[in-house]
């Protein structure tokens, strides 16, 4: 498989390893200082694109890839509110696009267990508080991170007492996770806490007056997230169309 790492950095540098490892080319590179050669010359060839940069640079990342017919697998966070229009963008061209929060099968595991238990916790019409807390380093550029909104978003689809989640942080200091602001019960609290060099802990709590149900996903490096790119990159090339983690899982 020819690929293309597009954002060079921690993640593309864990990237690139297990491409090598599992006996791929990597054929471009593109990083801050050439980003110029984004373009359909340096493209030619090209068998699938792993994208992992900022939120500021991603969609029109993305969209070069897709109008190059390149299959691009991309789990750059902070943008997503032009998602479902890259989406649709996507399959006009017949290209392909594989989109994740995070690749980490744990935590796509996690996913799955929490709208099982919102579900539940519906169902039952059970009095439980929810809130969700993630924990990253301090260089982690979005907040609250994608993983938390796919979390809040498998929550409101679920639980009715919901209605939309909020964003307090990032707070520089663990200690101060505790504070008190105002909300209403309607609202999802995601508390973000910016700490040290923390690859990702996510926490979501369901509290009632007479127990606590505790969800928790701790990464322990980034290599776990790159294999799962990669895993997703094996998986779409030769692919038309949009897919995610569950398509990957199922």
């Amino acid at each position: 498989m020819k690929t293309a790492i597009i954002g060079y950095g921690k993640m593309g540098r864990e990237i690139e390893q297990i491409l090598k490892e599992r006996g791929h080319k990597v054929a471009l590179i593109i990083d801050i200082d050439n980003t110029h050669e984004l373009d359909a010359d340096h493209l030619k060839g090209i068998d699938v694109a792993l994208e992992f940069t900022t939120p500021s640079t991603a969609y029109e990342n993305l969209r070069t890839c897709i109008a190059n017919r390149v299959p691009v697998v991309s789990g750059t966070t902070g943008w997503t509110e032009r998602l479902e229009e890259l989406k649709s963008y996507c399959l006009e061209q017949h290209s392909a696009l594989f989109y994740a929060s995070n690749y980490c099968l744990g935590v796509n595991l996690l996913f799955m267990l929490n709208r099982q238990l919102a579900a539940q916790i519906e169902r039952l019409n059970a009095r439980y508080n929810v809130e969700i807390e993630e924990v990253h380093h301090t260089q982690k550029k979005d907040s609250p991170s994608g993983t938390a909104i796919t979390l809040a978003e498998g929550i409101l689809e679920n639980l009715s007492a919901k209605k939309q989640w909020v964003n307090f942080a990032p707070i520089f200091d663990v200690a101060a996770v505790g504070t008190k602001q105002p909300v209403t019960e309607q609202d999802l609290v995601i508390r973000s806490v910016r700490e040290g060099m923390v690859p990702g802990i996510h926490t979501v709590t369901y509290t009632s007056e007479d127990d606590e149900l505790v969800l928790k996903h701790t990464i322990k490096n980034r290599r776990t997230l790159a294999m799962g790119a990669v895993i997703a990159a094996e998986f779409l090339a030769g692919k038309e169309g949009v897919y995610s983690m569950e398509d990957l899982m199922a």
